[in-house]
């Protein structure tokens, strides 16, 4: 495979358009040698989130997509957003040019939001070495974005190496920005309408069988998709724009440096304003149109997911959670999957909007209270309470 053809691999990716396609293998496909996988996440995002800084940790998850895509230039690449933090899959020609952005985040996020990000850039080869795969599948969420479902084991296997200190990225010298242009969070908390909106993390539990995994995953998936739209938080009359101080100054500082930034919070403030005038009169302005822009954010979102386990941010009503948590839990007893579950009432939105006028937008969907990293925290604690049980005296 030419230098070419092997940063195209995941363009060139036959690709799946209904999400029940995530439990069948025939999706996925093993990622080149040549290609390394940029892992970051932040260090006690739990305390963060206690102090009732969310908004902030989904900001620095997000930021490791737009920062290495963006520093890439290419911006079809596998990746996965995880609340606290995010995998980007790169080609071996882009492995210096993804560490460099990756540093840069890093320093961003402690100097801008105050949050310590552990990083690390772990090649393929290397996780098929250990005996882990890395596979990809394309899913096809819209007409405008794919979205890479990953299995194999190989991104676990090298996220617990980062975690455990074993691989890690080197932090940018003070000052060093990354590029996160179109990194916003305009938009308010989405309220539940069915019942309550759940952060759901399953994945397998150690020696189980990878078809009876499978078959639980398409077992929930069913289950979810039920629910009226699958469960998608997300209702094209129910969003509502949002300008907070704090999304106002994140933005700003993800965008320019200290001394720009009044100017540039005025520029947010009148497209803010515009796109308020537009969406209440039903206008248009040039290509712009602000009721396709919402179908579009809707039909763009990551509210599921697949990253060596199942990953999704439901909006449910009690009867089908508790169909769901039953299911979950038979897996459980029968030594199938592991889980952690978390309520809340509102789901948050994260956005890369490099710019309104093209539809490739995308926005990534967490929990407004905790979501997926007090689900990963309940479901650690699950683990280690097994772990300690089965321990000899």
């Amino acid at each position: 495979m030419d230098v070419c053809a092997d940063d195209d691999y995941f363009r060139g990716l036959a690709a799946f358009s209904d999400f029940e396609g995530v439990a069948e293998a025939g999706n996925y496909h093993p990622l080149p040698d040549g290609w390394a996988l940029v892992l970051a996440d932040i260090v006690d995002s739990t305390g963060a989130i206690e102090a009732g800084r969310y908004k902030a940790v989904n900001m620095a998850g997000a930021s490791v997509i737009s920062g290495v895509l963006n520093a890439i230039g290419q911006h079809d690449l596998p990746y996965v957003f995880g609340g606290d933090g995010a995998l980007v899959a790169v080609p071996g020609s882009q492995i210096s040019t993804a560490r460099a952005a990756l540093s840069a985040v890093q320093r961003w996020s402690m100097e801008e939001l105050g949050l310590e990000m552990r990083g690390a850039v772990v090649p393929v080869s290397a996780i098929r070495a250990a005996g882990q795969e890395v596979l990809v599948a394309r899913y096809q969420a819209s007409e405008f974005v794919a979205y890479a479902m990953f299995a194999g084991g190989g991104a676990a296997w090298a996220e617990q190496r980062m975690k455990e200190g074993l691989e890690s990225n080197r932090i940018a010298p003070p000052g060093t920005r990354p590029n996160l242009a179109g990194l916003s969070c305009r938009w308010n908390p989405i309220s539940a309408r069915h019942g309550e909106i759940v952060s759901i993390i399953a994945v397998p539990a150690p020696g189980s069988s990878e078809a009876e995994f499978r078959a639980l995953i398409a077992d929930i998936v069913a289950l979810a998709g039920r629910e009226e739209q699958a469960g998608h938080p997300l209702d094209v009359k129910a969003m509502r724009l949002g300008l907070n101080r704090f999304s106002l100054d994140a933005e700003a500082r993800a965008a320019v440096p200290k001394g720009r930034r009044l100017r540039h919070k005025a520029f947010i403030v009148l497209q803010y304003i515009l796109m308020q005038v537009l969406s209440r009169f039903g206008l248009t302005l040039g290509r712009f149109d602000p009721e396709r822009y919402r179908r579009d954010i809707v039909a763009n979102s990551d509210f599921r997911k697949f990253d060596d386990g199942l990953k999704m941010t439901l909006d449910i009503e009690p009867g089908r959670l508790a169909g769901i948590e039953a299911r979950l839990e038979e897996a459980r007893a029968a030594g199938v999957c592991r889980y952690g579950l978390h309520r809340q009432d509102s789901a948050l939105m994260t956005c890369v909007v490099p710019t309104p006028l093209a539809r490739d937008h995308v926005h990534f969907i967490d929990g407004a209270a905790g979501g997926y990293a007090i689900a990963a925290a309940k479901l650690k604690a699950t683990l280690k309470g097994e772990a300690q049980a089965s321990a000899p005296f």
